[in-house]
Formats: structure tokens, sequence, C-alpha cells
């Protein structure tokens, strides 16, 4: 029994040495593992510090011996400052129709604008080279810079030669061929707008010809436009062949007979219009195919398509003053002979009635149209004390 006891005791002890000794070699493991860990993470550290230090002094003396071919001049690769984006003051770009027609058509989501926004007018004159006019416009400007912008659509590759002090100045877009009486006639309409949408500034869009003069001054124009809820689109149901007799069956059931319209060309409209003409392409593209001679596009596109899906927007009629008494294709012309006081009265006062934001009004035109080059001279004449400007 003493002998089994003994036996006992010595198992417990050589047990005992056995847990020690497992203790210590993990104990000189753990340590073993912990030495190694941190030998390698410094070496791994001054490899990447290294790595690193290396890569920074090769690529800043990259930037330092290439600068121009890293960072480019801003007036050479164009900015994206909010000043620039919301108006450009350059109007040549390399972008086809459907580009600038896209980039026209965008339309900010938030309501507020990040930079203080004084409304303007955008003056665009459609032109078949020079606006003999040019001196009367000028004088009609002067002194409203802020108030106003201007777009001259010109045929390719004709210059405007103006003093770099006019408000006429680099304000040529990029233009294409113009046929008067077709599809391209439109086409140059809304490449007009498309380019002046670009100015965020831009509230009211006047389509204007070299033969066109305003008839009262810049102050009274600007707050006539401004002020008004509605655009200045001319577009009548016109019953005869030359209204309803152009209408092409072939744009059925898209646009139906009864929402034909007519209308003059020389339009006024309001941004939001502005932007949904600018936009469409399904009625746009029936026009292109079916409006063709003698049906014109440049008369019925926007007053039809205004009439079918805005028409609230408009007060159905322009502020363009011609005159159609002559009869014919053509309105009647005025030369330096026609040009007196009264007559320039006659059109500031002629007894018309119409209507401005709902309310009766003898002021219905704040242009006019057709002069020709002999009329400028009597015009500047009688701006000072007829038209007062």
């Amino acid at each position: 029994m003493v002998k089994s006891r003994v036996d006992k005791e010595d198992a417990e002890k050589h047990m005992g040495l056995l847990k020690l000794v497992q203790i210590l070699s993990f104990l000189v493991v753990f340590v073993a593992g912990v030495i190694i860990g941190l030998a390698t993470s410094s070496h791994i550290s001054r490899y990447f510090t290294s790595q690193a230090q290396l890569f920074s002094t090769s690529v800043m003396s990259g930037i330092k011996g290439n600068c121009t071919s890293v960072v480019e001049p801003c007036d050479s690769v164009g900015c994206f400052s909010i000043k620039s984006f919301v108006t450009p003051t350059n109007l040549i770009h390399p972008m086809s129709d459907n580009q600038l027609f896209w980039r026209a058509s965008m339309v900010p989501y938030k309501g507020e604008y990040p930079f203080l926004r004084v409304p303007k007018v955008a003056f665009m004159f459609l032109t078949r080279g020079p606006l003999p006019m040019l001196p009367l416009w000028e004088k009609f400007f002067k002194g409203h810079t802020q108030y106003f912008s201007i777009y001259v659509h010109a045929p390719p590759g004709y210059e405007f030669h103006v003093s770099t002090d006019s408000p006429f100045y680099a304000r040529q877009i990029p233009s294409q061929n113009v046929e008067w009486g077709t599809v391209l006639l439109a086409d140059a309409e809304r490449r007009l707008l498309a380019n002046a949408l670009l100015d965020f500034s831009n509230e009211r869009f006047v389509l204007l010809s070299e033969s066109c003069i305003p008839v009262y001054n810049f102050p009274i124009v600007y707050k006539y436009l401004i002020g008004s809820a509605y655009s200045f689109v001319d577009s009548y149901d016109d019953p005869t062949r030359y209204g309803r007799g152009r209408f092409n069956r072939k744009m059925l059931p898209d646009i139906k007979l009864y929402q034909w319209r007519k209308g003059s060309q020389w339009f006024e409209m309001q941004r939001t219009v502005a932007i949904y003409m600018v936009s469409d392409t399904k009625y746009y593209n029936l026009f292109r195919k079916f409006c063709r001679p003698a049906c014109y596009p440049d008369e019925h596109y926007i007053p039809t398509f205004l009439n079918m899906f805005h028409g609230s927007l408009s007060a159905n009629r322009t502020v363009t003053w011609v005159d159609w008494s002559v009869g014919g294709p053509h309105p009647a012309r005025y030369d330096e002979a026609d040009i007196t006081e009264d007559f320039i009265q006659s059109i500031r006062n002629n007894g018309t009635q119409c209507t401005y934001n709902d309310e009766p009004t003898s002021v219905c035109y704040l242009f006019a149209r057709k002069f020709a080059p002999s009329a400028l001279e009597p015009l500047l004449n009688l701006s000072s004390k007829v038209m007062e400007f």
C-alpha cells in the first residue's frame, strides 16, 4: 500500500514537470514569433517608405519638367467655373446641332440660382449677310449691357467687321446654310435658340431679321418682355389653302388637321417655351419629312407645336409689326422716302388693341420690318425724338 502511494506521487510529479515543459515551450515559441514579426514589420515598413519616396520624387520631377502638358491654362482648355458655365463668353464651339440641342435642353432641378441672376433678353438676328441697321441697334443697346445678349446667325464664312466696343462684336454663332422656305430656315431658328439658352441668365428670346428695327427704347422693350407672363408667338387657324391646305395627311395620327396652325416666324418667347422647342425631336422630324414647299416649316412648326402642347403659355400674337396690305408673298418694304415721324408714330400707336397679361393695351408692337438699308439715316435722325433712344 505504501508502494502504491509512492508510485502515485511520482506520477503526479512527472505530470507537473511535463506541463511546465509545455508552458516553457509555448513561451519560447511565442517570444520567437514576436521577434520575427517585429523584424519583418520593420523591413516592410522601410521598403514601402523608400518606394513611396521614390514614386513621389519621380512624379514631382515629371510635373516640374513637363508642367504645361499636365496643367494647361484655363483659357485654352475651358474651366468648370460657375461663371463660364452659366454665361459662356465664347460663342464658337464644335458641337453638332444634336449635341447643341441636348446641351441646351438641360434644366436645373434646383430652384434657386447659386449666382446673382439678372434676367436678360436674347436678341437673335437671323441674317443673309450684313446688318444694315447696325448703327441703329447699337444706339438702341447703348448703356444697357447687363440686360441683353446678342446672337447672330449669318451665312457660313461671313464675318461682321465691327469695332471691339460694339455689342455685336464676337457674337456670331456657328452657322449652316439657310434656304428660305425650307426646313433649313427652321433649323437656323432652333440653332439660335439653343445657343442663347446656354446663357442661364437669358429669360426672353426674340427673333429678328436684318430688316427689323426697334420702335421703342430699350427700357420699355425690356420691361414689356421681362414682365410678360406669356410668350408672343403668332398662331392661328387659317382655313384657306395657305393654311389648312398645306397640311400633309402623312403627319397623321401624330398631328391632326384641327391642331394645324400658321403664324409669323418672327417670334418672342420665354425661356420655358424655348427649352420645349429645342427639346422636341418627334414632331420636328415630322415637319422635316412632310412639310415641304408649298408648306413652310418656319410658318407652321412653332405655331402648331405650341398650340398642341403649350398654348396656355402664348399670347397668340407677335410683337413685330409688318405690313401685308400690298398683297403677294412678301410684305411691304420701306425706303428712305417712306421714313417720317408720322409713319413711325403710326406703328407705335396704330389703333390696334391687344392684351398684355390679360389686360387690354394699345402697345402691341415693339419691333417693325421690313426696312431697306436706305432707311437707316432718317431712322437715326428720328430715333431720339420718336423712338426715344
